[in-house]
């Protein structure tokens, strides 16, 4: 059982005085990247959204966000439909009207791998015939013990499981990237804007200062 008080603590001990800078940061993502993926009348959810740097920075015609911290909603936009849960409980989010479902950093924190695999089964019946899955997360492969620097991660995972896995559960693959992202945004100090924009603008460098994976895969609907 997830204790929502020291879930609560947690996202406060770590990301307490980040919160505008981060924001500022994924804003600059979703600008400069990962609105390829985000169409002016998508549905959208955020799962494990954290306080919704991603979801907040999106434009999209609908915008859900789904976390078991119930300090998330004083950071949401007003529009945004808020889901306070456990992602293993029924969502209240209508099955097959997903367009795209984004987590970032989340699936490293569930409890083991079937739960994790109960949750991309939830994230496969609620997303459209062609919907799409965006997945972020630090990749073991790159970081090896640095990956338990966090109290709170569980499931170790590089790109190469976390595709397989999706595979297993009847995704296809559409992109790969074992190097995206730096490790963190906490543990360190603040970057210059200018060189975050710079950054997601040279995919060469990526491989020498990323250490997260970044994987989008498509849901494909396939007869039994």
């Amino acid at each position: 059982m997830i204790n929502k008080k020291e879930l609560s603590r947690t996202y406060s001990n770590r990301f307490k005085g980040l919160e505008s800078y981060r924001n500022k940061v994924w804003s600059i993502l979703v600008t400069e990247f990962f609105s390829n993926w985000l169409a002016s009348d998508a549905k959208v959810l955020d799962l494990g959204c954290g306080y919704g740097e991603f979801i907040n920075n999106v434009a999209t015609a609908e915008r859900h966000a789904m976390d078991l911290n119930p300090d998330t909603m004083n950071y949401l936009d007003a529009n945004i439909h808020f889901h306070q849960q456990d992602c293993l409980e029924p969502w209240t989010i209508q099955a097959g009207s997903l367009d795209l479902v984004f987590t970032s950093n989340f699936f490293e924190h569930l409890s083991n791998k079937e739960a994790l695999s109960k949750t991309i089964q939830q994230i496969y019946s609620h997303l459209k015939p062609n919907g799409r899955l965006i997945m972020l997360g630090p990749n073991i492969a790159a970081l090896k013990g640095h990956y338990w620097d966090f109290w709170d991660h569980h499931i170790p995972l590089s790109d190469q499981s976390a595709c397989e896995l999706l595979e297993l559960h009847k995704f296809k693959i559409e992109r790969s990237i074992s190097h995206f992202l730096p490790y963190n945004m906490v543990r360190i100090r603040k970057r210059p804007l200018a060189l975050v924009k710079l950054y997601v603008k040279l995919p060469f460098i990526w491989r020498f200062f990323g250490a997260q994976f970044l994987i989008v895969a498509q849901k494909i609907d396939v007869l039994e």
